[in-house]
């Protein structure tokens, strides 16, 4: 399965168009948006996706009523825990609120976060972790999402621009 990864869209509705795009060209089964959407009018290019999407909140998503609403529910407080594809994943916006070592002992396979804008992505053992960076582009001048294969537990980092 292929899953579509993105953060920090920050209100560009332009890199959010060119990141559904992307997900649809590689025919992602489900998107992650890992926090920091922040106004809820940047949700409306997601309706364009060909699969479904959920997301985080993170800390610069002030407005999460209107976040809720118009996401019709499927943006979660982190963290928030899912099994894609029979692999226990749990998503969260900054790194630094989670106890890795915990989620490592409870079966957790994969951590998507984000938060630092930097596009990273590392495997240990037993954990795979994915920061797809910016996809504002607003710090480092640099659009990315990832995609990840669920079969190979295998990321790569997809620049939009």
């Amino acid at each position: 399965m292929l899953v579509g990864i993105m953060a920090d869209s920050h209100d560009n509705v332009p890199a959010i168009d060119k990141a559904v795009q992307v997900f649809n060209d590689a025919a992602v089964e489900m998107v992650i948006h890992a926090g920091d959407f922040v106004a809820p009018f940047s949700l409306y290019p997601l309706a364009n996706l060909n699969c479904p999407w959920i997301g985080v909140f993170g800390n610069n998503d002030g407005e999460r009523k209107g976040l809720t609403k118009v996401s019709q529910g499927r943006i979660q407080p982190a963290p928030y825990s899912l099994n894609i594809d029979g692999k226990k994943t749990l998503v969260v916006h900054d790194l630094d609120t989670v106890n890795e070592d915990e989620w490592a002992k409870n079966g957790t396979e994969i951590v998507i976060y984000a938060h630092s804008h930097l596009a990273k992505i590392d495997q240990n053992e037993s954990l795979l972790r994915i920061n797809p960076g910016e996809l504002g582009g607003w710090l480092n001048q640099r659009k990315t999402v990832a995609i990840l294969d669920t079969k190979s537990l295998v990321a790569r980092v997809v620049d939009i621009e």
